[in-house]
């Protein structure tokens, strides 16, 4: 048996051989900007989500991105140490950014969180995500989380996104959410 919880390939999804290709959206923000909050509710990016972690997310070099955040106390799951699920939060935000970097709007189909180290309350939080590839409507994706040493990841993370048209995917729903109605009524034209 291994000492080492590490793996070099996800288990949850491929990534197929033949992929489509894609070119960085002439609107994408710089390297180095801050990329759109889609949804200011949203409890890991949205400035209006009162308990959210407000995650913001800037666009680097080609189809990555890049996050930091302080884990705080109210993070908090086993003694001192961030909540796994709040961990998976921050890499469905991060990678569910790559998509506007080239196009279209798109909801998380799969993620899959590798928890290599125990990371720290009251320690900076950073994250790199990259494009693995597009087929279709499936966009591939995969993110690391580092202390500071990006060559020392304390947790991996893979996603499959699901390329949407967000006017009917989010119309049976908009009723519930906290978006005033302008937003709605954007949201419901054709």
């Amino acid at each position: 048996m291994s000492s080492s919880p590490q793996r070099a390939e996800p288990t949850g999804f491929t990534v197929p051989d033949d992929l489509d290709e894609i070119t960085r959206h002439p609107k994408a923000p710089a390297p180095g900007e801050p990329i759109r909050r889609h949804n200011p509710h949203c409890f890991g990016c949205g400035e209006d989500s009162p308990r959210g972690m407000h995650i913001v997310v800037h666009a680097a070099e080609g189809f990555e991105v890049t996050a930091q955040f302080k884990v705080e106390q109210w993070m908090e799951g086993g003694p001192g140490v961030i909540h796994g699920g709040l961990l998976s939060t921050a890499f469905d935000e991060v990678m569910g950014t790559i998509p506007g970097l080239f196009g279209p709007g798109a909801v998380t189909g799969h993620l899959e969180v590798d928890f290599l180290k125990p990371i720290p309350v009251g320690r900076t939080l950073y994250l790199t995500g990259r494009l693995l590839g597009k087929q279709r409507r499936k966009i591939y994706s995969e993110a690391i989380a580092h202390l500071g040493d990006p060559d020392q990841p304390v947790a991996r993370g893979y996603a499959l996104f699901i390329v949407i048209d967000a006017r009917t995917h989010f119309a049976d729903h908009l009723e519930n959410s906290a978006l005033g109605d302008d937003y709605k009524d954007r949201l419901r034209r054709p």
